[in-house]
Order: structure tokens, then C-alpha cells, then sequence
């Protein structure tokens, strides 16, 4: 059962969710990760399941990027930041 504060919470998520435009979370391709570390780091940073992380890979090394992730920014900034931390090359974009 949800106390009062918890619900707050919810209901502010909620409208900041609403009134923030989604942005994209853009990983580009690198000539010094190898698949397997790319796929694993979208699996812990990005929550994506393996064949999702997969289908990313694939994409950012045969496209040059793929948007791996969209939603508001201030969700997107701490999985950026972690992609980098990595050594990813990733951005965020509109």
C-alpha cells in the first residue's frame, strides 16, 4: 500500500513525464568496444533485455548510431553519463 508521499511522487513523475518532450539517447559506433561489451552495457545501463541490446549493436556498428533509448531528458542524462563512464561514445539528442 502507496503512503501519501509515495503517491506525491508518482503524481509529480507523472507530470514531468508529460510536460517534458522526449529526447533520444544516441550511441555511436567505435572502432574500440567489442560487441559483447557494447550489448552487455546496454543491458545494465539502458535496461534493454539481450536481443533488444543485440538489435542495438548491430545497428550502431553497421549504421555509425542508433537511438538506443527516448524519454525525457533528466532520464536520459545518468544513463548518458554512464554509457561515457564505459567509454561508449553516446549523446543526446531531439
Amino acid at each position: 500500500m502507496l503512503n501519501n508521499t509515495q503517491i506525491q511522487e508518482l503524481e509529480l513523475e507523472e507530470v514531468e513525464t508529460l510536460t517534458e518532450p522526449n529526447k533520444n539517447l544516441i550511441l555511436y559506433n567505435d572502432d574500440v568496444n567489442t560487441f559483447e561489451f557494447v550489448t552487455e552495457s546496454l543491458i545494465k545501463v539502458c535496461r534493454h533485455d539481450s536481443i533488444q541490446a543485440e538489435q542495438c549493436t548491430y545497428l550502431v556498428h553497421f549504421a555509425g548510431k542508433c537511438a538506443v533509448k527516448t524519454a525525457p531528458y533528466i532520464k536520459l542524462k545518468p544513463m548518458c553519463e554512464a554509457l561515457l563512464e564505459r567509454g561508449l561514445t553516446a549523446k543526446i539528442e531531439d
